[in-house]
């Protein structure tokens, strides 16, 4: 399975402005400029969504993770928190912090922690964040 996200920028890095789309729809065609991501403006602030998403797929995979322990989660919520910096070569993400609460009947605190171990080294989110990302780009005249 193959999901697509798009964005579409014009002008330059302070002052122009672009959308963040995805195929379904979820997002569509929603605004971003540099106020909204480092400023606080309105807007939608890209890693915002990687925080959401990785929440998510954290979830998920707690959820997973109990059920190959034959525990069953009765809920958990998830934050986390994607740290912005700079480095040498400019805006860079600077950490990742995940803090999550979880209602699992049957689960002691130890197994719980190393469910919870497991979930944020496996989950899709976290690996993705060491892989190699590879690139074709091309240059319209």
């Amino acid at each position: 399975m193959i999901v697509v996200g798009t964005s579409n920028w014009r002008g330059a890095f302070r002052e122009g402005e672009g959308t963040i789309s995805t195929t379904t729809e979820t997002l569509p065609g929603v605004p971003y400029t540099f106020a909204s991501r480092f400023e606080g403006a309105s807007g939608a602030i890209p890693e915002e969504l990687l925080a959401a998403g990785h929440a998510a797929c954290f979830n998920h995979a707690l959820a997973n993770i109990s059920g190959q322990n034959s525990l069953t989660v009765d809920s958990v919520h998830t934050s986390v928190e994607v740290a912005m910096g700079t480095d040498d070569h400019g805006p860079a993400i600077t950490g990742v912090h995940i803090t999550t609460s979880a209602t699992i009947p049957g689960a002691t605190e130890e197994k719980f922690q190393q469910m919870a171990e497991g979930a944020r080294a496996w989950c899709a989110f976290s690996k993705a964040l060491s892989v190699e990302i590879t690139m074709t780009a091309t240059l319209v005249s």
